[in-house]
């Protein structure tokens, strides 16, 4: 679904109307730090999920002494018919139209132009807390499974409410909200066991291609360790995940918080019976992070048979020569390709068919 342009007003280093013509698959952004390369391909991403990958409030998108900003993205579908997406944000509030409709929910963008992001960010999939690995494979099936985002809402919903009647102390609703949580629970645990097991068949074989180091997996830890590890076989039933909540009831009154449950999985990288980061490098970990978005990029093509849109932040920059050699030659298939580098970077390296590069300082930017 490749993006023929790019109307900017308001976003970020962007104040007044720009306007960007990408007429081929691969684009290379070119400019110093802080000179707004960036934010196109925040602006890219927003356009395609309604959000940034930067920041959770949106008025931290608006350039100084603007009061809005506003974003217009032409692409064309699998039917090679030119669609728009219309994006404006203006006194706190967002309107998105897609082909001149309203869209009231984001998830209705899933699958308009499926994007996988390369940051610097990313590093915390593999150092990070648990929350960010469990964000990540989140992020996997929401790119596709519409049923996923609302399974997550609706947990979330149920999480928040039964925390709340612990810290209200409101016991005798417990029980009612237990049955939801395992329901809903149950159902995001059988999604992520799944994805991790296909994910894995991708994984390791490229970590080994690259760095030369065999036997790294990922494995999923589900909080409500009953569930079996093989994929497969039969999950348990809600009861007996029940069952095990309520040995956990005084000690949730005591720190008035649920213990169990999906939003506690753990996913760990492993290697020859052991967990990989305690010893993993630097240089390992930044590899394990740009691995798990090359891996997502295949798991989304697997799954939906369509190739997503690659956005590339300066993320090479860490690797040693050899390593981005090799990482550049197993690019995952994509529509197209935004890459940004510094000034002097070899960006034809990158590139697998013609080129357009934008060279961009201080807000200002040519072709």
């Amino acid at each position: 679904m490749p993006i023929s342009s790019l109307r900017l007003k308001g976003f970020k280093s962007f104040g007044t109307q720009c306007d960007f013509a990408f007429s081929q698959n691969f684009t290379a952004i070119v400019g110093p730090n802080g000179s707004g390369k960036s934010n196109i391909l925040e602006s890219l991403y927003y356009a395609a999920y309604g959000s940034s990958f930067r920041t959770h409030t949106d008025s931290q998108i608006i350039k100084e002494n603007e009061s809005n900003f506003a974003i217009r993205a032409m692409y064309t579908n699998d039917k090679e018919s030119t669609q728009q997406i219309n994006i404006i944000y203006d006194n706190g509030k967002k309107v998105i139209e897609k082909n001149g409709k309203r869209i009231k929910d984001r998830k209705e963008l899933i699958n308009t132009i499926p994007c996988v992001v390369f940051c610097h960010d990313d590093m915390k999939f593999a150092t990070g807390e648990p929350e960010y690995r469990r964000f990540f494979l989140d992020q996997s099936l929401t790119m596709y499974d519409a049923l996923y985002i609302d399974d997550l809402r609706n947990y979330r919903k149920i999480l928040k409410t039964r925390n709340l009647l612990l810290k209200e102390g409101k016991y005798d609703m417990l029980d009612i909200y237990d049955v939801q949580l395992v329901q809903k629970g149950l159902e995001i645990q059988k999604k992520r066991k799944m994805a991790i097991f296909q994910f894995n068949e991708i994984f390791g074989k490229l970590y080994e291609q690259v760095s030369g180091i065999d036997g790294v997996s990922i494995q999923y830890v589900p909080s409500w360790k009953e569930i079996p590890q093989e994929v497969g076989t039969k999950f348990p039933d809600a009861e007996t995940v029940l069952s095990r909540i309520k040995e956990k009831r005084e000690q949730e009154k005591i720190l008035t918080t649920t213990l169990s449950g999906p939003h506690r999985d753990k996913i760990i990288f492993m290697r020859n019976g052991n967990q990989f980061i305690n010893t993993a490098s630097t240089g390992q970990c930044r590899l394990i992070a740009l691995l798990l978005r090359i891996a997502q990029a295949v798991y989304y093509t697997r799954i939906t048979n369509s190739k997503p849109v690659l956005l590339m932040d300066d993320v090479m920059l860490e690797l040693d020569p050899l390593k981005r050699q090799r990482l550049t030659a197993m690019l995952p298939e994509y529509d197209q390709l935004f890459c940004t580098f510094l000034p002097g970077e070899p960006y034809e390296n990158y590139k697998r068919e013609k080129t357009k590069v934008y060279h961009i300082k201080d807000g200002e930017w040519n072709e």
